[in-house]
């Protein structure tokens, strides 16, 4: 009997640690290395999914926090879970509402490595405890208790079907017992969560977050104790450091660790510069938002390197947005009427230029694909 989750890995590059693989779920195949597109509220901002599904994106990282204050997950489960509600065919990644709850803690990450972070935003964080994360909705103000089982519940409610567990996103300015105690009291967190979806795996698959800093003993440490357990999969989390070079060190020494016939994730890091950086290294699957940000703001993924349409240069210009790309928006429309959309304030604009972002990832990924079945990275 095939089991409804499984990873199957293609080949392993000579040249390096990258690797080609296919992830088999429920609702589809994910080719890897594989760039995954952050839709928050089920959707990827400024597009519909049968958009997302044309331009040929395998999968989608959907927010539990978020759908857990709207629409709520009863009402997506009523629905018949996530794909049917939001119309998706293909497979959905959830977190565990975690990193969404610390970030009101701490500010966000760029803001906290700068050291401008928040210990409270607005008094939403009210209590972290042993049991979980009281915090108060940023949508009507009422209390809500987050824990790894109730995290781990709301994701069943949901129907994704790659499910992260429930973690302790410390800040990277953290004294050495703080990191070891928040590392410790994460790893309860995650076995909760573990022992949560045993009892109904209902074809979901669950990964673990690997933990630690930039502390090279505590990632060791955290990679020893989380391959221990049956988890379907592994993600990388927490502070992953204050610049590349640093992720790098960090992630060069995590992916020897982690069990190789098990897919592995870095979570929220799929920017160029570090597909580059973090594709030899072994890593699979990668989220960010960034592609789809950079759209709304005028800016273009080109392969000559980032392309603001909104500068005045493009104005005149009846050159398609990037020549041979077959996406729909390449295909049909002109820098010079991009332009025109952007500073026209055009709602359609930011469609048009995610649509391209989007389908330059789409192939970009499977370029480096190509690369690694050739040897070639």
């Amino acid at each position: 009997m095939t089991p409804p989750f499984s990873f199957e890995l293609i080949h392993t590059s000579k040249k390096s640690r990258a690797r080609v693989g296919k992830i088999h779920t429920p609702h589809g195949v994910i080719d890897t290395p594989n760039f995954v597109g952050v839709g928050t509220n089920g959707t990827l901002k400024g597009l519909d999914n049968a958009t997302v599904h044309q331009i040929g994106l395998q999968l989608m990282f959907c927010n539990t926090y978020h759908l857990l204050l709207q629409p709520g997950t009863d009402v997506v489960k009523e629905a018949g879970g996530l794909h049917s509600f939001i119309n998706r065919s293909l497979p959905i990644i959830t977190d565990s509402g975690g990193f969404q709850v610390f970030s009101l803690a701490y500010g966000s990450v760029a803001d906290e490595l700068k050291s401008r972070g928040k210990k409270k935003q607005d008094g939403m964080v009210l209590k972290i405890t042993e049991d979980g994360v009281l915090f108060r909705s940023y949508r009507d103000g009422r209390k809500v208790l987050l824990t790894p089982e109730s995290s781990i519940a709301a994701q069943k409610d949901l129907g994704a079907d790659i499910m992260i567990c429930f973690d302790e996103l410390p800040p990277y300015h953290i004294a050495k017992d703080n990191l070891q105690s928040s590392l410790d009291r994460t790893h309860r967190w995650e076995e909760r969560s573990l022992r949560a979806h045993l009892q109904n795996p209902n074809s979901q698959a669950l990964y673990a977050v690997i933990h630690g800093g930039v502390d090279p003993n505590l990632r060791k440490a955290s990679c020893d104790f989380l391959t221990a357990l049956p988890y379907d999969g592994f993600s990388i989390g927490g502070s992953i450091g204050k610049n590349k070079q640093e992720m790098f060190d960090m992630l060069s020494l995590t992916l020897p660790r982690l069990p190789t016939d098990k897919p592995n994730h870095l979570l929220g890091v799929g920017d160029l510069e570090s597909l580059e950086l973090c594709v030899p290294l072994g890593i699979d699957t990668f989220d960010s938002s960034y592609p789809t940000r950079a759209a709304r703001h005028g800016v273009l993924l080109h392969s000559k390197g980032p392309l603001n349409v909104t500068k005045a240069c493009y104005a005149r210009s009846r050159e398609a947005p990037e020549e041979g790309c077959t996406c729909s928006t390449c295909s049909q429309y002109t820098l010079g009427y991009l332009h025109h959309l952007f500073k026209a304030k055009e709602l359609v604009s930011m469609t048009l230029a995610t649509i391209h972002n989007l389908h330059f990832m789409v192939n970009k990924m499977k370029q480096y694909q190509e690369l690694i079945l050739r040897d070639e990275i």
